[in-house]
């Protein structure tokens, strides 16, 4: 397979491992590994079952509130990544986040296509607008951590955040759940979550799920059961960096 321009845009996907395997990095999308970039914990040991919530959340419609609901109950920390719509009509929302003690991280300001930014001034500033907003909102700083809105990178994206100090955060599970018309049936939800869930898996949900806001709370028991924690980010890239500077 030829090699991509840095500015080419590249769609994140994974394909679905067997067994409940981690997914492998097809093609071009291991271009991820020479940058500070994340899909799942590939380091984690069998004694050690670990995966990782994350959430990207644009908007409330009452589902975003149970999602932490659930959380609570269950103490398990989770990453929303943010628009700058949730931050400014949903202030104490956020907050709770916050002080429930789950990172908040940088979907952009208005889920642009970052792939289209070329100019390393212009990504910058595009992350600076949502920092400025969450500082202006909240009070507090945000976390380096960031998602591409939809999956959308180029190789160039990936430089500029590194540089910037942030870790660009991708998944290695997803499915379709955000469509508030067209939920998937609980049912189906869980079997396939629970089918696709893997050691050092990090899983992208969407809170606006009134399908994940029904399963959630089972999803967690049955996770518990068959052996796994529930992780934070900062801990994965933590564990991660140390490991690489031993290398080093």
């Amino acid at each position: 397979m030829a090699a991509l321009s840095e500015k080419a845009s590249i769609d994140w996907y994974t394909t679905r491992g067997e067994n409940n395997q981690p997914p492998p990095l097809d093609g071009n999308l291991r271009v991820i590994d020479k940058y500070n970039a994340y899909y799942l914990n590939r380091d984690v040991r069998d004694d050690d079952k670990v995966i990782y919530l994350t959430f990207d959340a644009g908007y409330e419609n009452g589902n975003v509130v149970k999602i932490l609901d659930i959380l609570k109950k269950h103490e398990a920390p989770a990453a929303f990544f943010v628009l700058a719509h949730l931050v400014k009509s949903e202030t104490d929302l956020v907050l709770r986040m916050i002080n429930e003690g789950h990172l908040v991280g940088n979907h952009t300001v208005k889920h642009r296509d970052m792939s289209l930014v070329t100019d390393k001034a212009q990504f910058a500033e595009e992350l600076a607008r949502l920092e400025d907003i969450y500082r202006q909102y909240t009070g507090n700083k945000m976390a380096k951590y960031y998602r591409p809105p939809e999956g959308r990178f180029s190789e160039l994206n990936l430089r500029h955040a590194t540089e910037l100090g942030y870790s660009t955060v991708f998944w290695s599970f997803a499915y379709a759940d955000w469509d508030n018309n067209n939920q998937p049936d609980p049912k189906t939800a869980r079997e396939k979550i629970l089918a696709n869930t893997h050691n050092g898996a990090i899983i992208l949900m969407h809170p606006n799920s009134a399908t994940n806001a029904l399963i959630l709370d089972g999803l967690l028991d049955e996770w518990k059961a068959r052996g796994y924690r529930i992780g934070s980010l900062e801990e994965l890239v933590i564990n991660n960096r140390d490991e690489s500077d031993e290398t080093q």
